[in-house]
């Protein structure tokens, strides 16, 4: 009897579900009545408290187009999971005992950067661990693209064809905010798929005045709008050069709500024009998944089957060139995949007109 335990940890993202339901039907397809399948509550909040439940075949049927995670997650700080709390809980050891209690053979871990360091870190204390990598942010290292990008890309710019009308109507200027604090996949692909006229990212430092230029001769080729897409995580360049308390100090000096705000008021007083900012937050997280991030999910659950079938283990499921590969799990933990300055995505936004406040 194989079994196998599931949890999702961290934010949550279009996929998770269909990642479930690809794992599931082809853990059941290699092994039909000799496997059991354990869906562990909340992340590795339910692996540390010991809740889980197991899984039947029903439980993996209609769910590819459901947002979310049927079995819930949870934000557990990596930095912290080896702290024992005022409860004289030792995380480590009580995700060791739960795991042993259940008698997996192998712990299948949904989830992000910071989820791949704890699960990194239970493969070194020597659980059988396989991950799958989801985010919108498409940030995990080693792999060309996560579970739920393309479907937050999506939601992200369709938010931008929507400000286009209303944009042009009154001809104003819009900010939207998207999600990505450390680095800009989202923004770049939003912002190409939404037409918007400026792109700021975390990756590439901006000056107020180079995008105060862009609104102005939009202005005087007869343009009464401007779209300018950017990441939560946006820096300017005089920021860029200032220590992480430098800049904790200055934003709370400023008590903008976030960078769109500042930057809105920045440029509200260099153009005269009015301008309105809007910020889709979690909506950019929720809601169906698309159908690309429904083949993804599905291929990269059935990849995890295939190495639980082979019994290997420590490795992430990954794709590179459009190849389901397993990467192993050192060499992804604790690594950030940024955009790099000079890849295609960035120059075509270049080659046809976009800034970057550069």
């Amino acid at each position: 009897m194989k079994k196998v335990g599931i949890l999702t940890s961290g934010g949550d993202c279009q996929g998770l579900n269909a990642a479930i339901r690809g794992l599931g039907k082809a853990l059941f397809v290699d092994f039909g009545r000799n496997v059991e399948i354990y869906g562990i509550e909340d992340g590795y909040r339910g692996l540390i408290e010991g809740n889980y439940h197991k899984m039947t075949s029903h439980d993996f049927s209609g769910i590819i187009n459901l947002g979310g995670t049927i079995l819930g997650t949870s934000r557990q700080p990596y930095k912290l999971m080896r702290v024992v709390d005022e409860n004289n809980v030792d995380k480590v050891q009580n995700m060791k005992d739960n795991y042993k209690k259940m008698g997996l053979d192998c712990l299948v871990i949904l989830g992000g950067n910071g989820t791949h360091k704890t699960a990194a870190l239970l493969s070194e204390e020597g659980l059988n661990i396989v991950t799958l990598p989801k985010t919108i942010d498409n940030d995990v290292w080693g792999t060309d693209i996560t579970f739920g990008f393309q479907s937050a890309v999506s939601v992200a710019a369709n938010v931008l064809d929507c400000l286009h009308t209303t944009a042009t109507s009154h001809g104003r200027i819009f900010i939207i905010e998207i999600m990505g604090h450390k680095v800009g996949w989202l923004t770049l692909f939003a912002g190409i798929a939404g037409s918007a006229d400026a792109i700021l990212i975390p990756e590439i430092p901006y000056k107020v005045e180079n995008i105060a230029r862009v609104i102005d001769q939009r202005s005087k080729a007869g343009k009464r709008f401007s779209i300018l897409a950017v990441a939560e995580g946006a820096i300017s360049l005089a920021e860029s050069k200032m220590s992480k308390k430098e800049l904790k100090a200055k934003r709370e000096v400023e008590n903008f709500p976030s960078v769109s705000y500042r930057l809105a008021k920045e440029l509200g007083d260099i153009t005269g024009h009015e301008i309105r900012v809007t910020v889709p937050g979690h909506i950019q997280r929720g809601g169906s998944p698309c159908p690309y991030d429904r083949v993804l999910s599905t291929r990269f659950g059935a990849a995890a089957a295939r190495l639980i079938r082979q019994e290997k283990y420590g490795y992430m499921v990954a794709m590179r060139n459009n190849v389901i590969v397993p990467v192993p799990l050192k060499d992804v933990a604790g690594k950030l995949k940024t955009v790099p300055l000079d890849c295609d995505v960035i120059q075509t936004a270049r080659d046809i007109g976009v800034s970057f406040g550069d």
